[in-house]
């Protein structure tokens, strides 16, 4: 992986990794997409350091070891060109598609599977007691 493409951005200093978990909540198949930033101008300097901390926090997350969380070995990274702060951008991906705006959503974003809430609408009963941290809010 190179750096520093021809045409990307100056970096900040800080690059964003997802890296993507697979565990099981009652049954059912659960994927996480987490970003995490790293001071770095290194894009594998951070995929390194990214991949270590995330097999840390599925050892973590696999407390009971019945409920294993594993990290499935996807990490993406983005050089950000802002300092991290109030409406920096910390990642982007763009993908081609011929879907229609609201069918690439309901595709790949909202599936209805997803743990997340609207905006200003309650959480569903139980939702915060099981994952606190880890549901998402959608406008």
């Amino acid at each position: 992986m190179s750096d520093l493409l021809p045409g990307t951005p100056q970096s900040s200093g800080w690059v964003a990794v997802r890296c993507i978990f697979h565990s099981e909540l009652d049954g059912t198949g659960m994927y996480e997409e987490r970003v995490t930033l790293w001071r770095t101008s290194s894009m594998d300097e951070a995929v390194e350091r990214a991949e270590a901390e995330a097999h840390e926090y599925a050892a973590i997350l696999s407390t009971p070891p019945a409920d294993p969380t594993e990290y499935v070995g996807l990490a993406q990274a983005y050089l950000l060109s802002d300092t991290p702060g109030d409406g920096a951008e910390v990642f982007s991906l763009i993908r081609g598609s011929d879907l229609e705006p609201e069918d690439y959503l309901d595709t790949f974003f909202d599936t209805g599977t997803e743990r997340q809430h609207d905006v200003g609408d309650p959480a569903e009963p139980g939702e915060a007691d099981t994952a606190p941290n880890r549901d998402n809010v959608k406008t």
